[in-house]
């Protein structure tokens, strides 16, 4: 699931064209943290997954390969 989550959250924040540090303004955590997530090295708890998602607008099943769906 880390894997894929990294993977998603890089290609996602990519097609939109913004940096690392203005998605993690919106989820009100830091810069390192999110890239972190992008790194593999760390996974988010719910509460910011779900901002991340509604950032997005895709689905934290999505995000996570539940499915292919967004």
């Amino acid at each position: 699931m880390k894997e894929i989550l990294a993977q998603r959250l890089k290609e996602l924040r990519k097609e939109k064209g913004l940096s690392q540090i203005q998605v993690a303004i919106y989820c009100d955590i830091t810069e390192n943290t999110y890239q972190n997530y992008e790194l593999c090295t760390r996974e988010p708890k719910l509460e910011i997954l779900i901002r991340i998602a509604d950032f997005y607008k895709v689905s934290i099943d999505y995000l996570v390969g539940r499915t292919d769906d967004r």
